[in-house]
């Protein structure tokens, strides 16, 4: 019991240590997130039902993006910190912080309410391709998951000081409860709610993401309170400084808007089929790249507040290379054994073979950005972290628009063009089924991913790096190790085809566990003789205990 006290107070100061953290509960909900996901497969399966359920999450998220990263944890600890510099909670900080809480919960209501009378007039833009019955499915189901936004905002001001703390074993359990009252809501709601129990269950799950934050923000010393006398100069402060990141997420939101307003126009089940394969890729992106990016974030602002650049650079350079090391493997595995990926987590009840087959194109597709989507959360943080907004936004706005124009030129060549649709049908083995032309959304959002990336890449190293290439050995060793990683696999895979078979749950598992696993295996010993860096690291982490680590008292230098 007293190990365990020690990991629910512990501060993480390691950023190897914090992102294990972040990636071990990230890894959890993610496991819920597929079970999730799995229930929606297996219940309602790729449909009109299942689509209104993913465009109903538009609006709400739209607002979240807007009105919640105004006062996101990312703005407000460069703020917050400067107002803590005699390592003390002083009331000038938690001043700070009730002012933030009473604007950002009066103005999110606000813009909610406005959205809820709205939403009849919205949904035919979200989903122009939808028939009227369909559509009004949309604007009810996007009304209740509108508690959402101001729900999630509430936990991520408070989130602000858990982060702040680097408390991050609190600060990773509330993805796990959002999870898990998305699946109290399709085991036990949607057989009583049909389809709006889905959406009761997302509220359910927002409102326990909140209470968990709250707590914890609570035994740090903080309770948000409304005040009476707003210092309305620092709310103008926070709002200058977080309008041009707030821009550039809600950018790529509309791009994913423009992508379902494509997909509604598409097959029944297109949207289902995108959102499916999006979150399974999105498993690894939280674990490794969001997990480590969150994890190095407060260190970043720390150093940039001090003036330390040269420790700003290198906790940058060993993030970056972390996230490297990690994804570049993964996105090989996940190439390979993409079709048993999918069926062992989706393939069942309602989801057909067919359903598998598309759900594991898009994943593949979807695979060649994760790495650019975790390194674009690090590289962006970078410039939050030195207060620098505007840089993020120009290469978020290009990218959005390109991302949009791409879902149109792509759909348009693969419909006209026999060559490239051939071509694209063929590369997946999807020639033989319908609905194919979905794969042209991932294929889009990957391509605009991947420039926004190298966009990043490139100016950081240019404001942060003196134009020095930090992850390139890493790379290559990293992709060297990949490329004996996916082709053990796929070796292995035809190996224990024919002994495992592929009409089983258990065969289809058994063939991909053991293919990915000696895979792995022969990138581990391929990075052992190349003597890399990150797994030297990361095997001394390992041999850290970390529940015998001392608790760090919060000083000036740590904050």
């Amino acid at each position: 019991m007293d190990r365990i006290l020690r990991i629910f107070g512990k501060e993480y100061s390691n950023i190897n240590q914090a992102a294990f953290l972040l990636g071990f509960f990230a890894f959890l909900s993610q496991i819920l997130a597929l079970f999730r996901d799995r229930s929606f497969a297996h219940f309602i399966g790729p449909s009109p039902a299942l689509d209104a359920y993913y465009a109903a999450f538009r609006v709400p998220d739209l607002i979240f993006i807007c009105i919640a990263s105004l006062a996101s944890i990312t703005v407000l600890i460069p703020f917050f910190t400067a107002k803590m510099k005699t390592g003390t909670i002083t009331d000038e900080a938690k001043k700070y912080l009730n002012d933030i809480f009473t604007v950002f919960l009066i103005v999110i209501i606000f813009v909610s309410l406005i959205a809820f009378f709205l939403m009849p007039f919205l949904a035919p833009f979200i989903t122009p391709g939808f028939d009227s019955v369909t559509q009004s499915k949309v604007v009810m189901l996007s009304r209740i998951m509108l508690l959402s936004p101001i729900l999630l905002g509430l936990s991520n001001l408070f989130g602000t000081v858990t982060q702040l703390f680097r408390k991050f074993f609190i600060y990773s359990l509330s993805p796990i409860f959002y999870n898990f009252g998305i699946i109290i809501g399709v085991i036990f709601l949607y057989p009583i709610f049909e389809i709006y129990g889905l959406a009761l269950g997302v509220v359910l799950g927002a409102f326990t993401h909140f209470g968990i934050q709250a707590l914890a923000s609570k035994t740090c010393g903080f309770s948000l309170k409304f005040s009476s006398s707003i210092n309305w100069a620092d709310i103008k402060a926070v709002a200058l400084t977080s309008l041009p990141r707030t821009l550039g997420l809600a950018l790529n939101n509309i791009a994913l808007i423009a992508i379902i307003a494509f997909a509604s126009y598409l097959q029944a089940g297109s949207i289902s089929i995108f959102n499916l394969s999006f979150s399974l890729q999105s498993v690894p992106l939280y674990i490794i790249g969001i997990s480590y990016a969150v994890a190095a974030f407060p260190t970043l602002a720390k150093s940039a507040s001090l003036g330390k650049m040269d420790e700003f650079k290198a906790h940058l350079k060993s993030a970056a290379r972390a996230i490297i090391f990690w994804s570049l493997p993964v996105t090989f595995l996940f190439i390979v054994v993409r079709a048993q990926i999918v069926r062992v987590i989706l393939g069942s009840g309602s989801f057909s073979w067919e359903n598998t087959r598309l759900v594991a194109a898009s994943l593949a597709i979807f695979s060649v950005s994760v790495i650019a989507q975790g390194m674009i959360a690090l590289l962006s943080r970078s410039y939050y972290a030195v207060g620098n907004t505007k840089r993020p936004l120009a290469v978020n706005l290009t990218c959005s628009v390109l991302i949009i124009i791409l879902s149109f030129v792509f759909t348009y060549l693969f419909e006209n063009m026999l060559l490239f649709r051939y071509f694209i049908e063929s590369l997946l083995k999807v020639t033989d089924i319908p609905g194919t032309e979905v794969l042209m959304l991932p294929l889009a959002y990957s391509a605009g991913t991947i420039l926004n990336f190298i966009l990043h890449w490139y100016f950081v190293r240019r404001d942060f790096m003196n134009g020095e290439s930090f992850i390139t050995k890493t790379f290559f060793q990293s992709l060297g190790a990949s490329f004996f990683l996916g082709l053990v696999a796929y070796l292995s895979l035809n190996i224990f085809s024919p002994i495992f078979g592929t009409t089983t749950f258990l065969g289809v598992f058994l063939q991909g566990f053991i293919s990915g696993i000696l895979g792995i295996l022969a990138a581990i010993l391929v990075l052992y003789l190349l003597k890399n860096e990150e797994l030297q690291d990361i095997i001394k982490t390992f041999k850290t205990k970390f529940w015998r680590a001392k608790i760090i008292a919060p000083s000036q230098e740590e904050l």
